[in-house]
């Protein structure tokens, strides 16, 4: 009953709250409130605070979300190999990336693993945007720039270079931009990340860092759409080398101001501290890892 009330225990996190964790489980909402109760009363202390409004975990539990995660991995990791044997993968994998790198390149490698692995399930979360991986019970995601969360551990992946970029049929209409100034004259695709519009380019313009502001009617928060919106001409983007390699070598897209760098920015696999990884997560990181790492694929 421990591991199964700390199993529902992670749902109401991951959920944010106790009703729609029932529902999920077939619980009735007193039954869900009584098997917390007996999980708090099991380690003498309140897990989570709960308004009419929202949930949030205590400092202890937090610690336990951590631990149950390790904990139920390790137990699922031996029932698997009882009734299955050694030698076969199976269970779900919950993991997390950018929206463009994760159709274009991540989503390969995962259809190849579930062939080789037919008894795995995935739940791939395509966002732009921040992930808690803990709240949400991820395996790992694929992140760029530096860890914001420093509890999290990372697995380096390269160095991931950004450009500016446009299609020959929007330079053959508004011209080519020879400095980063002129993109003020220019239809800008800006992204999104949550709350913040990046409408600040960095470029390194006579040896010093210096950020332009450029402007745009299309903002979104998917970047696979800035791509497509840039190959059809309809404005200049600034974009990820690896989301946009493919389109600078069939001609789709063109790279600009190119004495003028962008900078590059850290990618990485990022998962949480547990001490144990299911082996079914340990070989899709390595299995990205190796498809992603430079000179290996990407």
């Amino acid at each position: 009953m421990l591991l199964e009330n700390l199993s529902l225990f992670l749902r109401i996190v991951e959920k944010g709250g106790l009703a729609v964790a029932g529902r999920e489980v077939g619980l009735s909402p007193a039954t869900v409130s009584e098997r917390l109760a007996a999980l708090e009363a099991y380690y003498g202390a309140t897990l989570l605070t709960r308004t009419t409004r929202a949930i949030s975990l205590t400092e202890e539990g937090r610690a336990l979300v951590e631990g149950a995660r390790r904990l139920l991995a390790e137990a699922e990791e031996l029932e698997s190999r009882v009734r299955r044997g050694a030698d076969v993968i199976s269970g779900p994998i919950r993991l997390s990336a950018p929206e463009d790198l994760g159709r274009r390149l991540l989503v390969p490698v995962i259809d190849a693993f579930l062939t080789d692995h037919p008894a795995v399930t995935i739940d791939l979360n395509l966002t732009d945007g921040y992930v808690d991986l803990v709240g949400q019970g991820m395996d790992f995601a694929i992140r760029h720039g530096v860890l914001a969360d420093s509890s999290l551990r990372a697995k380096p992946l390269g160095d991931n270079r950004r450009i500016v970029c446009a299609s020959p049929a929007y330079l053959e209409r508004h011209g080519t931009p020879q400095h980063p100034d002129e993109l003020e004259n220019h239809e800008c695709i800006v992204m999104r990340f949550g709350q913040n519009i990046d409408r600040e380019w960095s470029f390194v313009i006579d040896g010093v860092v210096r950020k332009v502001t450029v402007h745009g009617r299309r903002v979104v928060n998917d970047g696979g759409l800035v791509r497509q919106w840039c190959k059809q001409g309809l404005g200049v983007a600034l974009k990820s080398i690896r989301d946009v390699d493919a389109d600078l070598a069939s001609g789709a897209l063109v790279e600009l101001l190119k004495d003028f760098s962008t900078g590059s920015t850290a990618l990485q696999i990022v998962y949480p501290p547990s001490a144990v990884q299911p082996r079914r997560v340990r070989l899709l990181i390595e299995r990205i890892a190796a498809a992603l790492s430079p000179g290996r694929g990407a």
